[in-house]
């Protein structure tokens, strides 16, 4: 599997990273330190406990992250959940269901790393 395919199957924007990092093999270094990143998990555990304040961070994080990488789905989750967890009081609902979108696009997101990973 190509990086081009791979950015294909996570719903990224190959040709929008290719401009922000010059060489293919920063960009492939970048995606595969991706999966080392702790941002999600710290995510998963925060709404799990109700820590909302950490939630926001850690889902602003991933957010910054997807952004820089170009993966276009999880960026847009993330942003959206990072909304609505900014200023400490979010409408806890809301951010549950736009947590369940975000694991669904992380998992998509980390499939597709770990089999171009494999491939490669």
């Amino acid at each position: 599997m190509s990086l081009q395919t791979c950015y294909q199957e996570l719903g990224g924007d190959f040709h929008d990273v290719m401009q922000r990092l010059p060489y293919e093999s920063m960009v492939k270094k970048f995606v595969l330190k991706f999966l080392d990143d702790t941002s999600f998990n710290d995510l998963c555990t925060a709404m799990k406990t109700g820590d909302y304040a950490k939630a926001f961070m850690a889902s602003h994080t991933l957010k910054g992250i997807c952004q820089n990488l170009s993966f276009t789905r999880l960026y847009q989750s993330s942003a959206k959940l990072t909304e609505a967890l900014r200023d400490g009081a979010p409408d806890i609902m809301q951010a549950k269901l736009l947590a369940v979108t975000v694991i669904e696009d992380y998992q998509i997101t980390a499939e597709a790393i770990k089999k171009f990973k494999n491939e490669n």
